[in-house]
């Protein structure tokens, strides 16, 4: 017996947000069998570009491309992809030239098994604490890649996501999901929302195609939030009072020479009013600077942002490059799921691409709707009500772990001082702050499954900045120095070994795009 009354989802939009949801759903739900329930049809405006400026992800991102079925090898020849192993922190203590630490996509070696903190402040705290308890942060300072030729596609050595070229990816979701996961595409413009008695959505209307109707709407139209903001008015909660960023300039920024090194992370460097991302691609770099447009105009903006990469590229090249200004309003959605229609990606919300939280929220979103797929419409309002609860907390962690990063700043701009003046930070976290001076992070402190950001997040940003816990050491094993110290010399061990098997980023993606990876 067949109770489903949930069969069409109509996902609003494409680019990464709406590409990747629908395949995520297709995929999941076997759309392209002929004895499917469900139909999915992605509907986008032809004349919406997308802004490719160059995007980081989190290693989630390898389970949804394999899970929707596209192979590594592909992604990273047409998305002129490269490897990421975390994130680098420069100049966001205090400015100087040694101001620098990285969050690895690894945790430390024993965590949850013993007290690192201790370990390393005991025996090793003339290193970095990231360099101490894992070995990623020594192998990405190096250029070198996470995995070797012969790895198998999505295995890797050491824990990875990616650098991509944003515009590249959409087209590469959507050619797959249209040619192998059974995805109805329709390229026109919705004009108008026609709903229910109830105030569900019944249907869309297009400008060429018509009618077009559902019984999920998705919607993905990014800022514009066309279905969820704009149909039903739901409240937009405000997050510029916490982190101050609006305003964004992108540049794209050539190798000087085709064999230059790729990044095998993130670099964020702080600036005056902001900071900017430096991104690895194979073909070029991604280069952006985030800032307040409170505290600086555009044009300094871009002053910054093009002496910055004058550093790499000279100022002549540098003056030629085009720079691209982006606003965006930092917050997010009161909630994500009304009625029948969900939010998926900047139509729920934006903060800034510190720590690469949009594409993984998109990822988690699109598996969380797939997954718990309502059968009929009174189990959507049960499933809609778990969502909201599940992603109300998952944008608060984002927030705070993002208010982290600058409220244990010492650098003396007016930008952040007012960053860590005291009635910007949430009482939360200004008590978990309290706690860490006594006790580090740890797994108690983040009770809710799936939580974006765990304590060996927090260590990494908390003691990269210098942030100082008391090293008492008390009666219980897992405090004791002498705890973790196996688990230090294994670190050590390993870097030995990575650091002499494993090739640079340049060298393994030149080696992917003439050969290939292993096929599993």
């Amino acid at each position: 017996m067949n109770n489903r009354s949930i069969k069409k989802i109509v996902v609003v939009g494409g680019g990464s947000a709406g590409w990747l949801t629908a395949g995520i759903i297709a995929a999941e739900h076997q759309c392209a069998s002929s004895d499917s329930q469900l139909q999915v049809t992605l509907i986008e405006s032809p004349d919406v570009n997308i802004v490719g400026v160059g995007e980081g992800t989190w290693p989630s991102m390898r389970n949804s491309l394999q899970r929707i079925g596209i192979s590594e090898t592909e992604f990273i020849r047409h998305c002129g992809a490269a490897f990421k192993q975390g994130s680098k922190f420069v100049g966001w203590k205090e400015g100087s030239k040694k101001d620098f630490y990285y969050h690895p996509f690894v945790v430390p070696n024993g965590y949850g098994h013993a007290n690192q903190y201790s370990t390393w402040k005991t025996y090793g705290a003339e290193q970095s604490f990231a360099d101490v308890v894992s070995a990623q942060s020594q192998v990405c300072q190096a250029g070198l890649a996470p995995k070797q030729n012969a790895t198998p596609e999505y295995a890797g050595v050491l824990n990875y996501g990616y650098h991509l070229d944003a515009g590249k990816f959409g087209q590469l979701l959507q050619q797959h999901c249209t040619a192998k996961l059974g995805i109805t595409h329709i390229q026109d413009h919705v004009e108008g929302v026609l709903s229910h008695d109830n105030g569900d959505i019944k249907s869309l209307i297009t400008r060429d195609y018509g009618e077009l109707s559902g019984d999920l709407f998705i919607d993905c139209t990014g800022a514009r939030s066309l279905l969820l903001g704009q149909h039903f008015n739901v409240p937009f909660i405000d997050k510029k009072s916490v982190l101050f960023n609006d305003s964004a300039m992108a540049l794209h920024v050539p190798y000087i020479k085709s064999d230059a090194p790729i990044e095998s992370a993130t670099v964020s460097t702080a600036q005056e009013a902001g900071w900017v991302w430096d991104i690895g691609l194979q073909d070029r770099r991604g280069v952006g600077y985030t800032y307040s447009s409170a505290h600086i105009n555009d044009e300094q903006a871009e002053r910054t942002l093009k002496s910055y990469v004058a550093q790499s590229i000279g100022d002549e090249q540098a003056a030629k490059l085009q720079a691209r200004k982006i606003s965006f309003e930092p917050g997010h959605r009161a909630y994500f799921w009304h009625k029948n229609c969900v939010a998926v990606g900047l139509s729920a919300g934006f903060l800034e691409p510190l720590e690469a939280s949009a594409l993984a929220l998109v990822e988690l979103s699109a598996t969380a709707i797939a997954e718990n797929m309502p059968v009929t419409r009174e189990h959507m309002q049960v499933t809609s009500d778990n969502f909201n609860r599940r992603f109300l907390l998952h944008w608060e962690n984002i927030v705070e772990f993002l208010k982290l990063h600058y409220v244990l700043s010492e650098r003396s701009e007016p930008y952040w001082q007012q960053m860590r003046a005291p009635e910007s930070i949430s009482s939360r976290l200004r008590a978990l702050l309290i706690q860490w001076r006594f006790q580090p992070p740890s797994r108690s402190d983040f009770v809710q499954n799936e939580i974006m950001f765990p304590s060996a997040s927090y260590q990494y940003v908390l003691y990269g900045m210098g942030f100082d816990t008391v090293n008492d050491v008390s009666s219980r094993v897992f405090d004791q120095p002498q705890s973790a110290m196996k688990d230090l010399q294994e670190n050590q061990q390993q870097l030995r070994k990575l650091m002499s098997g494993l090739k640079s980023n340049r060298d393994l993606l030149s080696h992917v795009q003439r050969y290939g990876f292993q096929k599993v």
